[in-house]
């Protein structure tokens, strides 16, 4: 087994280096951040994420995981190196490479020996060789020889350690066929699929991957808005469309868009890059911009559903961007909860786990409340933005009675029509009939 070094402790590098770790590794992930750092060592987890405090736990005691904010010590111990730092969107929707800068610097300043360097970010095609250039730039004695490669991420937050210990393919690219195998070898006991390619073939195909993710969501909900025009119900749709084996089931239930830290940012520099390649991508605006105009749909069904919001109270379930994350970036809810705000409401907001990441965000008006039903209390209506289990499975005979008036708007189509209309609730979803009050028929 070899000793991986990874540089950066985020969801990608913290999740990779305990899942290599768990498979028998000698894993040291390392961070500039002291604090989180000393968290980690403690056993602090800074991340929600299922499975991972437990994986992080065990293999530190079995001694296979450790934490450092040595990098120069930590590039020294390691036969691999992996760069797993943040890559944020900047202003003109690029990659903000500066991390993958710095961490590469620092590699040079510090390889004594062979080593392979792997960039498990997300970053632009030609981030490969900008790494092999600041290297060798960095080099105190330019002989010491090293690869670099590319090995792209396909975790899913709320997933990702599932993910990561039952991947469907590992993706490498390098600059030479001895770092090639290296890295094929570290993935062998995930028994995957080995896909072996080009440097910048290996970068491109987690933008291409992660931009025909976000196309697939924005045609179903793109869909979903005609549904609702001409009488269709778009949950029957997907499902017919999703038999095609050509086609899949999956990413094709409509809602109120993407979110979180990959597709809108993957989206935008993937755009940037075409903008900078000279071609025009026109199909991915209109990606773009189907999902900026859907999360809008929450407020207007809100709108027609009460009127007119000022003073309305409004409770909000579900911060995060999906289930299963106390992630909030990009989160339909820090788009939608201003915007009831800026319209006179009040709102009342629930979420499991993502409070405390919410309020870095949100206004200081918004209440927070710690149970699901105390959020509903004495509203007069309330609005769906994640599809958490507490959510999904919440009394509606319970919820009826705590609003002032049954109005539910569920951006997530957590529940199935025949059954709200037997609750008595008016209940408006995305891409199907509106169930317009207690007992009355559907709107076509």
């Amino acid at each position: 087994m070899s000793t991986i070094g990874v540089i950066g402790t985020g969801y990608v590098g913290l999740v990779s280096g305990t899942c290599f770790s768990e498979v028998g590794h000698q894993v040291i992930c390392c961070d500039i951040d002291e604090a989180k750092i000393a968290k980690l060592q403690r056993a602090e987890i800074p991340i929600y994420e299922p499975g991972l405090e437990e994986l992080v736990k065990r293999n530190t005691n079995l001694n296979r995981l450790s934490f450092s904010s040595d990098i120069a010590s930590v590039i020294h111990r390691s036969d691999v190196i992996f760069i797993a730092v943040g890559t944020p969107m900047s202003p003109s929707g690029e990659a903000d490479l500066s991390y993958v800068r710095a961490a590469a610097a620092a590699i040079g300043q510090s390889i004594r020996d062979y080593k392979v360097i792997v960039t498990k970010s997300t970053v632009p095609v030609g981030t490969g060789r900008l790494v092999q250039e600041i290297i060798r730039s960095n080099q105190s004695d330019p002989s010491i020889p090293f690869d670099v490669a590319s090995n792209p991420e396909f975790l899913r937050e709320g997933s990702a350690v599932h993910d990561c210990m039952n991947m469907e393919r590992a993706v490498i690219g390098a600059t030479s066929d001895r770092a090639a195998e290296i890295i094929a070898r570290l993935h062998d006991p995930f028994r995957t699929t080995i896909f072996k390619t080009s440097l910048e073939s290996a970068e491109m195909i987690k933008y291409a991957a992660n931009t025909f993710l976000a196309a697939k969501i924005s045609f179903i909900n793109a869909i979903a808005n005609i549904c609702e025009r001409v009488g269709a119900d778009v949950t029957e749709v997907a499902k017919g469309m999703g038999l095609d084996s050509r086609i899949g089931n999956k990413f094709l239930q409509a809602g109120i868009g993407y979110g979180g830290s990959c597709f809108p940012k993957d989206t935008h520099a993937l755009k940037h890059i075409a903008d900078v390649s000279g071609y025009d991508f026109k199909l991915l605006e209109a990606v773009i911009e189907t999902n900026d105009k859907q999360r809008m749909l929450v407020i207007e069904k809100l709108e027609k559903a009460i009127g007119n919001l000022t003073d309305k109270k409004i409770a909000v379930l579900g911060l995060a961007f999906k289930p299963n994350t106390n992630d909030v970036r990009e989160a339909p809810s820090l788009t939608l909860i201003p915007k009831l705000l800026e319209k006179g409401a009040r709102v009342q907001a629930y979420d499991p786990i993502a409070v405390e990441e919410a309020r870095c965000y949100l206004p200081d008006s918004v209440v927070y409340t710690q149970d699901l039903y105390d959020a509903v209390r004495d509203c007069d209506a309330c609005v769906i933005l994640t599809e958490w289990k507490e959510v999904v499975t919440m009394e509606l005979d319970h919820i009826r009675e705590l609003l002032r008036k049954p109005v539910i708007i569920d951006g997530r189509n957590c529940f199935a029509l025949e059954r709200m209309r037997q609750e008595g609730f008016e209940y408006y979803s995305i891409g199907r009939p509106e169930v317009l009050a207690p007992n009355a028929v559907l709107s076509v």
